[in-house]
């Protein structure tokens, strides 16, 4: 009976290990309403010099929503992962958040190698912010003086290059950008899919532009390149 009793036991323990999911991201965790958003893996580009390159990431709640949390699976603990918020009070979604969250992830590991990460973001519905006390000087209170504009284009698997291209809207100016490598994998992507990606960027006052080659090591996997634009109105 006891020999039986271990056999079960060691049966329970081993059907447990092999079924147990992976661990849950916590973009949603104290919220009582929240809708996650899952993005893609974010490939982070490494090398061993200062300073080190990074990636960003535009990820968004659906219409009528604010990010009130955040979340990142990453393939290497060597990633540090940030993101920028709007100054105010309280601290909060809608007053430190927006409709969007732009992760930025850099290597600080030893050693360049393929690194990923996974952003998630909870979402809310939007709800109001706190007021601001006015002062007697002439002083402006601090606010979204720029705005993200973002595209996205499918690396084809074969080396015939897309054009991917974000501008700025009328009225706007140019700041700055970015050009990052993603995959829809269940998990990160492998180097020598990384390794069959070819970009080639440029930025000039007006856009930022890619040019982008894929080739037959992608068939089947849905990478995107995303094509971000840092804009300013007249302040």
């Amino acid at each position: 009976m006891r020999r039986l009793l271990v056999l079960l036991a060691t049966a329970v323990t081993a059907a447990a290990a092999f079924v147990a999911p992976a661990a849950a991201t916590n973009e949603c965790q104290g919220l009582l309403v929240c809708v996650p958003v899952a993005g893609p893996w974010v490939v982070v580009p490494s090398k061993a010099a200062a300073p080190r390159p990074h990636a960003d990431f535009h990820l968004s709640c659906p219409e009528g929503h604010v990010v009130a949390g955040l979340d990142a699976e990453l393939s290497h603990r060597g990633i540090d992962i940030t993101f920028p918020g709007l100054l105010g009070s309280p601290v909060g979604p809608g007053v430190t958040t927006e409709r969007a969250a732009l992760f930025t992830g850099t290597y600080v590991g030893a050693t360049p190698q393929t690194t990923s990460f996974r952003p998630h973001i909870g979402c809310v519905p939007t709800a109001g912010g706190g007021s601001r006390v006015p002062v007697a000087h002439t002083a402006f209170p601090p606010g979204p003086p720029s705005a993200r504009r973002v595209t996205a284009v499918r690396v084809p698997a074969r080396s015939t290059p897309v054009r991917a291209r974000r501008a700025c809207a009328a009225g706007e100016r140019l700041v700055s950008g970015w050009v990052t490598l993603a995959f829809r994998t269940e998990g990160p992507p492998a180097a020598r899919l990384v390794a069959a990606v070819r970009i080639a960027s440029r930025m000039n006052a007006r856009a930022v532009t890619a040019t982008v080659r894929g080739g037959p090591a992608l068939q089947g996997v849905r990478a995107i390149v995303q094509v971000g634009a840092v804009c300013a109105g007249d302040q």
